[in-house]
């Protein structure tokens, strides 16, 4: 599109300069030619007062030098003798002409320009007293017929491709203002069709491509909206049925000993296996990614007081302690709300499911400047090797773990730019943490999502630093 403007541009200047330089130069050299002509008649009638007084050959010399042409040796007077032969034929100054033409403007008493060597030649008749007709000449040179034009073709010729040039330029800024948003549309559709649903594209450019790019970003919008109701789904049914799968699990438990017993607790664990394959297979079928702006977040202190009175209850009956702090204010993340509740389901499940009743857990929220770390603890066995566990994506040392709940916790968290780290609890058990960015890494995931949350962290808020809590502070928290 920028190089067709552009030859359009090239072409529609041409032609406009060339329909107007041409004419305009025709007439230069007219006007040029017309000026010299001009200057001849008025040198040739300088002289024509003498010639109507006087035929003497001394006065016609001195009025013929007083004037420029004279001067000049441009100049020449023929005067005829007289038909009664009083007085002969005159003929002073250099003669050009032909004498045709001379005869030809003698006859006829008009003035007439000829042809001569080295140019032109005025040929201007005056009568005299006794009925005569004297010629004056002037000879023209064809420097002087031509004085000028060059210069003015010249001019012509650069204003001319100036405006070429001019016209080229145009075009092709006006060509960039049009293509420059086109290729980032089109950039945009292939950087979403890849997967990178926080794309958006600058509403610039003429009305239809600003009109397209709202189209684009209101579509863009629509797809996002849909992924997250698709993630939210799947995350809505992690929790709704893992829970009531661990409450089953823990019940069964309780069964006692014989065949029934053992039956059914196989069969739950069978039911929970399949469950987990399902629900890891609909995750991984649905985009790993969080849906951008205000409308995507959540308030994480109201997440975490939900989730908590639920388990609260089952925590109750089994015994256990629990403790929860940093949710007495609202704290908002770039989370969707079913993926946090469906990650504090899977790792508080895990709690329930890998250690024995009457074991304490404890959930912790702590608010930075760049992002919010969630702390599930517990003073069960905890995790051997808690980077294998990471690495492999699974719990590792807790038996019969299929790894779902550290994976739907490390993708919440690497979506906005964290991470996962496993680590020792002042409880004495396992400690997850749960790094969560908050400056928006929206449709990032994988490698690019930990690349992004490296350099967040490089900014000097991190663990270990400013505002990480200490461990007796934590455990002083209720």
């Amino acid at each position: 599109m920028r190089w067709a403007l552009v030859k359009v541009a090239l072409a529609a200047t041409v032609m406009v300069v060339v329909a107007f330089a041409v004419p305009l130069g025709l007439v230069i050299k007219e006007m040029a030619r017309d000026r010299a002509l001009t200057n001849a008649e008025r040198q040739a009638a300088a002289i024509g007062p003498t010639l109507s007084i006087t035929t003497e050959r001394g006065a016609l010399e001195r009025a013929m030098a007083s004037t420029q042409a004279g001067a000049a040796g441009r100049m020449a007077v023929h005067v005829p003798a007289a038909p009664d032969g009083s007085a002969p034929a005159l003929e002073i100054g250099t003669t050009r002409a032909a004498a045709k033409d001379l005869r030809t403007v003698q006859r006829e008493p008009r003035a007439a320009t000829a042809a001569a060597p080295g140019g032109s030649v005025l040929l201007q008749p005056i009568a005299l007293g006794s009925g005569r007709i004297a010629v004056v000449e002037i000879h023209v040179p064809r420097d002087e017929v031509t004085n000028g034009v060059t210069t003015a073709w010249l001019v012509l010729s650069g204003v001319g491709l100036a405006l070429i040039v001019g016209s080229v330029a145009v075009a092709d800024r006006l060509g960039v203002r049009m293509v420059r948003p086109a290729r980032r549309l089109a950039g945009a559709a292939h950087a979403l069709g890849e997967g990178k649903l926080g794309v958006r594209v600058p509403e610039e450019g003429p009305a239809e491509l600003r009109s397209a790019a709202l189209a684009f970003n209101s579509m863009a919008d629509q797809v996002v909206g849909l992924l997250a109701n698709e993630r939210e789904l799947a995350a809505d049914l992690s929790h709704r049925l893992r829970t009531p799968l661990t409450v089953l699990r823990l019940n069964a438990a309780s069964l006692g000993e014989g065949p029934a017993a053992d039956q059914t607790r196989a069969a739950v664990a069978q039911l929970e296996r399949e469950v987990d394959t399902i629900i890891r297979t609909a995750r991984e079928a649905t985009p790993r990614t969080v849906a951008a702006g205000p409308a995507g977040g959540c308030d994480v202190s109201e997440v975490v007081r939900e989730r908590m009175d639920f388990w609260s209850a089952l925590a109750e009956d089994e015994g256990r302690t629990v403790r929860l702090a940093g949710v007495d204010r609202p704290v908002r993340i770039p989370v969707v709300r079913a993926e946090l509740a469906a990650a504090l389901d899977a790792l508080l499940g895990n709690v329930f499911r890998h250690t024995p009743e009457g074991t304490a857990f404890a959930v912790d929220v702590h608010n930075g400047d760049d992002a919010v770390i969630v702390l599930v603890s517990d003073a069960g066995p905890g995790i051997a090797d808690p980077e294998a566990a990471l690495a492999r994506g699974n719990s590792g040392a807790r038996d019969g773990s299929t790894g779902l709940g550290l994976d739907i916790a490390r993708r919440v968290a690497e979506s906005t730019g964290g991470d996962v780290r496993i680590g020792r609890s002042v409880l004495g058990g396992t400690e997850i943490r749960i790094w969560i960015g908050l400056h928006g890494m929206h449709g990032l995931h994988g490698p690019d999502a930990r690349r992004a949350g490296h350099r967040l962290r490089g900014r000097g808020r991190g663990p270990g630093r400013s505002w990480w809590p200490s461990r007796r502070a934590a455990t002083a928290r209720t």
